[in-house]
């Protein structure tokens, strides 16, 4: 088919028609007319010509170039579409090495073969531009609510027609026993948009947390002014949920305001949600008193933070125990995940039991190393004494300040202590050097002797071996596996090093070396983030 004067207005029209239908700029459809067209007519010519075709945007007149490009005396490699600045004087006054010589050839009549390989140049480019388009409008839009229609349903997956493209609800995000039926109206989050290969992938979700924190910010005014920030979210979803608040204005509150009049905001919130219970928590900075909030509705007695490994220990009433946990553990789980610590919950009893089995291994550690009656130990556990190296290296007078103490008593458990402290000190050298340890690491200061012997235990026994090591290897730690907190154990943590200590001792060990220069060291007194425990350790702390 010839382009005649009759259809040359056509192409514009259908280019626009094209570009109304599928939302994209007519002047894309028009270069893929013209892509689509310059291809006919290399068919027609020869593949090896360089022929381009320009469609007038007023009239709609194609017009078929020949382009041929100059290059340097020797450098042709495609006669029919370069030529030499020798030959390009007869055709140009000066030419130079990259002009053009531009001829117009006479347009195609494109057979039907022709005709129909144009046709899907232009579908498979119209194709691309709409795909750009959809994946432009929505990759802004990830962690915003959308409405959608449910077309149908694939594997457990929903496909939702959101307007401009599908989107995609997969089994895990949808709530559970939630049920969708074609041309049911649904709300959900845009959670990722991909830019694949079959085109732009929107994937929406129901289950994740920032679709309830979305959810609330549609219902309370006072989230979407940010005079209330909710600080953090953790779900069940389809069953209970937990969502931290905080006001900055005094005079609002966050718990209130989200719950609304009667009720009325958070159980918009829930019917959303098919009736998923939510705590609301007024957020707070101490962790301590955040943990209480968040494990409302039980009652908690005492809070014990360890930050180093990320854990807190919780003491309830013994009537409140089934209360904190929840059913299956749901609310403890939920408090852990609002708050990102790990959470162990004993009950008075169990706390007192473990403190009575604690008062009595430290007595009878005391009566064994000092050879003093069980009187005299429990009186040194009652007044604080955990260790014998407290014992044998206080100031005499704490010792002094206990009841019933004279400086004869204070100064013999002092040399009882001492005595022993140096008796296992030689016992844990003797056997460190029948296990192979080496003298550079028994020596190497900062190592008691009883952590050379496990070192030593762990095959590590030399200063080399040492260096080597990675802070988490040596002080123990934490990793994320699978949204789970997985504990390292360290070779030295039964000793109470820290990872700050560890770290430091291991780059010591390795300026002795000469491995590290110390001027390279920060300057600020710490050795910066030891690169050996990047590897498998990105969770660690």
């Amino acid at each position: 088919m010839a382009i005649t004067s009759a259809n040359q207005l056509e192409l514009l029209q259908t280019a626009e028609a094209v570009a109304r239908e599928k939302m994209i700029d007519p002047e894309l459809v028009v270069q893929a007319m013209e892509d689509s067209l310059a291809r006919a007519a290399k068919s027609r010519y020869g593949s090896e010509l360089d022929i381009r075709v320009k469609i007038d945007r007023k009239t709609g007149r194609a017009t078929f170039t020949r382009v041929r490009t100059v290059v340097e005396d020797g450098a042709v490699e495609n006669h029919h579409a370069q030529m030499t600045v020798r030959e390009a004087k007869a055709l140009l006054p000066d030419p130079k090495v990259g002009d053009e010589i531009r001829e117009e050839v006479p347009p195609v009549d494109m057979g039907r073969i022709a005709a129909q390989s144009a046709k899907q140049v232009i579908l498979q480019r119209v194709r691309e531009a709409e795909r750009d388009r959809q994946y432009e409008e929505f990759k802004d839009r990830v962690g915003t609510i959308i409405n959608g229609v449910v077309k149908r349903e694939e594997y457990g997956n929903l496909i939702v027609d959101v307007g401009r493209g599908e989107a995609i609800l997969r089994r895990n995000d949808r709530i559970p026993r939630e049920t969708h039926r074609p041309n049911d109206r649904i709300r959900a989050l845009i959670k990722d948009v991909r830019r694949e290969a079959r085109g732009p992938q929107i994937f929406l979700s129901r289950t994740a947390p920032e679709f309830m924190a979305a959810l609330f910010k549609m219902e309370v005014p006072e989230i979407y002014d940010g005079i209330i920030e909710i600080k953090a979210v953790a779900r069940d979803p389809g069953s209970r949920a937990k969502i931290a608040v905080i006001s900055y204005d005094n005079s609002i509150d966050p718990v209130g305001a989200c719950v609304g009049m009667r009720g009325s905001r958070v159980q918009a919130v829930v019917g959303e949600l098919q009736g998923e219970k939510i705590d609301i928590i007024p957020w707070n900075e101490d962790q301590a008193t955040f943990l209480v909030n968040a494990l409302q509705p039980a009652e908690v007695s005492k809070v014990v933070i360890d930050e180093e490994a990320g854990r807190i220990e919780v003491v309830v009433p013994d009537d409140q125990l089934s209360l904190a946990i929840g059913r299956r553990g749901q609310n403890v789980r939920l408090a852990s995940q609002l708050t990102g610590l790990d959470i162990d919950i004993m009950t008075e009893s169990d706390e007192s039991q473990r403190r009575q089995a604690e008062f009595a291994e430290r007595t009878r550690l005391f009566v064994e190393a000092l050879d003093v009656d069980e009187t005299l130990a429990q009186l040194l556990v009652a007044e604080g004494f955990t260790n014998l190296e407290e014992v044998a290296f206080v100031d005499i007078d704490e010792l002094l300040s206990i009841a019933g103490f004279d400086e004869d008593t204070a100064a013999e458990l002092q040399a009882r202590a001492q005595d022993y402290l140096a008796a296992q000190n030689a016992k844990a050298i003797e056997a460190a050097r029948a296990l192979g340890a080496d003298d550079s690491l028994i020596e190497f200061e900062g190592l008691t002797p009883q952590m050379v012997e496990a070192l030593a235990k762990a095959g590590i026994k030399t200063l080399e071996d040492f260096a080597t090591c990675a802070d988490w290897e040596l002080a123990g730690g934490w990793t994320t596996v699978n949204g789970q907190r997985v504990k390292d154990e360290g070779i030295l943590e039964k000793f109470d090093l820290s990872l700050e200590e560890a770290q430091h001792l291991v780059m010591t060990a390795r300026v002795l070396l000469g491995w590290v220069d110390p001027s390279a060291l920060s300057p600020d007194g710490g050795e910066g983030h030891d690169d050996a425990d990047d590897d498998g350790a990105e969770a660690r702390g």
